[in-house]
């Protein structure tokens, strides 16, 4: 059965995206956002994942979603965040947002690794 075996070539989807979310990291670090937290999760099944949550130096707390595509068909990167995924952010973005005694100012950012390098997409799409 050794020809079921499939040899690995290169690095794995999850490798591939965790060096995308290093990438978008070191780009908005440079640009003078703080990092809060990295790929915080809800509790439970059905819940939301985001991958990075920075603070602007306003004090803007900013809900990051990271995107890596090699390929441009479609729209890239920023076009395959549908409306079930803004949804997910938004909730995961909620339950962190319980920790706070104030509510502070906050958006929902899309950082997309294209092959020219990181577009930032402020204000990507919003919670309403």
């Amino acid at each position: 059965m050794q020809f079921l075996k499939k040899d690995k070539v290169g690095p794995t989807t999850k490798a591939r995206g965790d060096a995308g979310e290093d990438e978008a990291l070191a780009y908005l670090q440079e640009r003078g956002l703080r990092l809060l937290q990295r790929n915080y999760r809800t509790p439970g099944r059905g819940g939301g994942e985001i991958d990075l949550i920075m603070e602007a130096t306003d004090g803007t707390v900013v809900f990051v979603e990271v995107r890596r595509r090699s390929r441009t068909d479609f729209g890239g990167a920023a076009a395959s965040i549908g409306h079930q995924k803004q949804r997910r952010i938004i909730f995961a973005a909620r339950h962190y947002l319980l920790q706070w005694r104030q509510l502070p100012p906050a958006r929902f950012d899309v950082v997309s690794i294209e092959a020219h390098g990181p577009q930032w997409l402020q204000g990507a799409f919003d919670a309403g």
